[in-house]
C-alpha cells in the first residue's frame, strides 16, 4: 500500500538534532509497508562531479566542470550515486528513469552519468551520492515523534534555491518562522 508521502518533501523539526540529519530537507521518492525511501538535497557532498567523472572514467571535456551538484543523499551506500532531475530538461531519458511528476525524475544510469560530463545535462538536476532509507512503520514512527514534517513536492526548493536556503525555505512553507520554533529535543 503507497501513502501519500511520495513523493514529496520530508523537512526535519528544527528539534531533531541526530548530527546528519539536522535541519535537512530530504526529497521522499518512495513510502510503502516495505519502507520508506529517499535523497537529502541540501547536504554538499566533500566531491563534485569532477571526481564521480573521473572514478568511472567518463569523458569530460574541458568546461563541463561542475556541471551539476553533487549531494550526500543519505548515510544508506554512500558508493552509489542517483540523478534526479527535471525530465521536462533532458536530451533523452535512460531506459531506468523513474518518473515522479511531470517535473521530477530519478535514474541511476550510467548512460545519463555520461551526458552529464559531456555536457548535456538536464537544465534541473543533482546527483545525490546515497540514500535516506527507513524500514517498515520506521518513518512513520518518527513523524509521531515529531522528527519530521512532511510537505508536498515543491521543484522549486529542490532545484531553483541555494542548498543552505531550503531548509529554511521549507520551513517558512508550512508558515513558522524557524527562528520561532521551540521544543523538546528528538533523535532519529
Amino acid at each position: 500500500m503507497s501513502s501519500t508521502l511520495a513523493p514529496g518533501i520530508l523537512v526535519a523539526s528544527p528539534t531533531l538534532r541526530c548530527p546528519f540529519f539536522h535541519h535537512t530537507v530530504v526529497l521522499l521518492v518512495d513510502d510503502d509497508d516495505e519502507g520508506s525511501f529517499g535523497f537529502v538535497v541540501n547536504k554538499q557532498s566533500p566531491i563534485d562531479f569532477d571526481d564521480v567523472a573521473e572514478e568511472l572514467e567518463l569523458k569530460m571535456p574541458t568546461g563541463t566542470e561542475g556541471i551539476v551538484p553533487v549531494l550526500h543523499g543519505g548515510p544508506v551506500s554512500p558508493d552509489t550515486g542517483w540523478i534526479v532531475f527535471d525530465p521536462r530538461g533532458a536530451k533523452r531519458l535512460p531506459d531506468d528513469v523513474i518518473l515522479l511528476s511531470d517535473e521530477l525524475a530519478i535514474s541511476a544510469s550510467l548512460s545519463m552519468l555520461q551526458d552529464i560530463a559531456s555536457g548535456r545535462a538536464p537544465s534541473r538536476a543533482m546527483l545525490s551520492l546515497g540514500y535516506s532509507g527507513w524500514s517498515p512503520g520506521q518513518l512513520e514512527e518518527e513523524m509521531s515523534d515529531g522528527s519530521w514534517i512532511p510537505i508536498d513536492l515543491d521543484t522549486e526548493i529542490l532545484f531553483e534555491l541555494p542548498l543552505a536556503s531550503r531548509w529554511d525555505r521549507a520551513v517558512r512553507s508550512l508558515g513558522f518562522d524557524p527562528g520561532m520554533l521551540t521544543g523538546f529535543v528528538a533523535q532519529a
